[in-house]
């Protein structure tokens, strides 16, 4: 367990819009936090399950899922499942998701099953002082502003913003911004914003740069100074079940990521201090 670090940290990684590189970076950055020696769960709350899928677990292979955790069906750490990089475990998604906001609508603790169940976790982890902890978990969010995601903002230390370098990036940014400050006003009062990271950026073209600098205007000193680039390399890898480091360890897309897991734990570790 990192020695500055003394709680569970819990890290959404969200944007409603699709395409943005909330998958990838979910599972890239879990990866490199498990090799500079974070024990880390990627918690897959999409339905649609594609970090699962790109850290190695077929759907016929997941008999508990986030989903069973939501309904208190399972714990979390039984519904995590190891991946192929020591120190990184999954809880997977699965299309049973997409029933949970109509089934649980009438539920009063509808926002708070998420927390509850990561409370739940870390009094079971105290409970066994023999096993290492986990110390982060990131949660894949799905592309809109549905109860999956204010179950994962209420359960969230911060949130991570991926915003793709293309036209339109900062559409509905501040919708997710708005959000964002509705759930502290009324549901999680310390939920911040970690930071910004700048995805499928290709430095050769004006509108990349455009859209950096006008995403830095926007956020200020929130936005990461590592920008994660366009690689093929990094859009194969989740066919083959990998996450990019694993896959092509030296290309520049899993450098990229390194880079961002370094920047985070510098930015956890003054958030840490300051609390």
């Amino acid at each position: 367990m990192a020695e500055y670090q003394a709680e569970l940290r819990v890290l959404s990684v969200a944007n409603q819009k699709g395409g943005v590189g909330k998958t990838t970076t979910a599972i890239n950055l879990g990866t490199a936090l498990a090799a500079i020696g974070e024990k880390v769960m990627v918690m897959d709350m999409d339905p649609q399950g594609n970090a699962s899928t790109g850290l190695g677990v077929p759907p016929g292979s997941r008999s508990m899922t986030s989903y069973s955790v939501l309904a208190g069906e399972a714990s979390a750490l039984q519904a995590a499942v190891p991946a192929a990089v020591p120190n990184l475990y999954v809880v997977p998604g699965n299309a049973d998701l997409v029933g949970f906001e109509t089934e649980y609508m009438t539920d009063r603790n509808r926002a708070f099953r998420l927390r509850d169940a990561l409370t739940a976790m870390q009094g079971e982890q105290r409970a066994r002082p023999t096993e290492a902890p986990f110390t982060y978990v990131l949660i894949d969010c799905p592309p809109s502003l549905n109860l999956l995601t204010v179950n994962a903002l209420v359960a969230s230390s911060a949130v991570i913003v991926p915003v793709q370098c293309e036209f339109f990036a900062l559409e509905g940014i501040s919708q997710l911004n708005d959000s964002i400050q509705q759930i502290r006003g009324s549901l999680n009062p310390d939920l911040t914003i970690q930071g910004v990271v700048l995805t499928m950026h290709d430095a050769r073209t004006g509108l990349s740069r455009e859209v950096a600098a006008e995403v830095r205007a926007f956020f200020g000193d929130k936005v990461y100074e590592t920008t994660i680039p366009r690689n093929v390399r990094v859009a194969e890898a989740p066919s083959f079940g990998q996450p990019i480091l694993l896959y092509d360890y030296d290309c520049p897309g899993s450098q990229a990521y390194i880079q961002l897991a370094s920047e985070i734990i510098d930015r956890e570790k003054a958030a840490i201090r300051a609390a």
